[in-house]
């Protein structure tokens, strides 16, 4: 997958080899089953190998620049997301950097200058409900009158596959928000994930035998699930790494910030400085304060069991 960090960057083979492209375009953000249906569509249409599947996204989001503290957090960085893309298949993935005077293009600017001139369309996919252009005036009937204008495709996605998209990403964030990962990962197709880098924390772990990797995540935007013990893995080099995770603030030894750490079964290795994700399975309980540290071993102990009976029956 050719990935390309603004629209102006977008190069596609001129001459005999140019080829037209087949382009969806949002923030596809979780990517998920709901949103690979559409991206298959795109997919489908350049398996004969005529035309090249373009996808054009934005970052950041539109919300986090037209409207002042949205608070909108994200389900993917998007590291993550291109690398769901690239699964799928896209050819072409385009990140545009979303800002004031981007979202001032007319509606006829954006298809003229952009989608005609300089991604050359076939055929755009996109919902019935969306809007484009200038305050988002411009909408579906707009861009077919277009699209005869200026000679492209444009394949309408029905209103029951927009609802079960707009409904998953909701669905997804509310089960995240409530520790559901049953469920989010249901929506997803794949098990939710964080990525950061282990730096040193207070190292308290270590002195009662459970040593944890302390996980910062740069990006402030990306969702963090509910607080508490949850079961996870990680692909640490090529070894397959099973653990449990902590989120929250660890009220028995009086924890101030929230701080997200990891115990990894049966591994020694040093982290720190290194970047790792964590996917995540379930979640056992929430985050406690006990009376001694410990109870607090003792459960972390039960924890430990519980996790290790759940990969048993994997």
């Amino acid at each position: 997958m050719k990935i390309f960090h603004s629209i102006n960057d977008f190069q596609i083979a001129s001459g005999e080899n140019a080829k037209k492209t087949i382009l969806t375009l949002g923030t596809f953000d979780g990517v998920h089953f709901g949103h690979k249906k559409i991206l298959e569509k795109v997919t489908q249409n350049t398996e004969n190998k005529k035309y090249e599947s373009l996808v054009l996204t934005f970052f950041p989001h539109p919300r986090m620049v037209l409207q002042e503290d949205s608070g909108i957090k994200m389900l993917n960085t998007i590291d993550e997301k291109v690398a769901l893309l690239k699964q799928i298949g896209i050819q072409n993935l385009v990140i545009h950097p979303f800002d004031e005077s981007f979202s001032r293009l007319t509606a006829e600017e954006f298809v003229k200058n952009i989608l005609v001139d300089k991604f050359h369309i076939h055929k755009i996919i996109i919902g019935h409900d969306h809007r484009f252009g200038r305050n988002r005036t411009a909408n579906i009937d707009d861009l077919k009158r277009f699209g005869e204008q200026y000679g492209f495709e444009v394949e309408e996605i029905s209103a029951q596959e927009i609802k079960e998209v707009s409904v998953s990403s909701t669905k997804i964030r509310h089960a995240l928000d409530e520790g559901n990962m049953a469920l989010a990962n249901e929506y997803l197709g794949y098990s939710y994930s964080l990525t950061g880098i282990v730096a040193k924390g207070r190292q308290l772990g270590r002195t009662i035998g459970f040593p944890t990797a302390n996980l910062k995540i740069e990006e402030n935007f990306k969702l963090i699930p509910k607080n508490g013990v949850y079961i996870v893995k990680s692909i640490i080099g090529s070894k397959t790494v099973l653990g449990m995770m902590n989120i929250g603030f660890n009220p028995t030894v009086d924890g101030k910030n929230q701080t997200i750490e990891i115990n990894y079964f049966d591994f020694e290795d040093d982290l720190y400085d290194q970047k790792i994700t964590v996917s995540i399975l379930k979640r056992i309980r929430d985050e406690e304060k006990f009376d001694s540290v410990d109870h607090l071993k003792a459960q972390l102990e039960k924890d430990k069991n519980t996790a290790l009976a759940f990969f048993e029956k994997q």
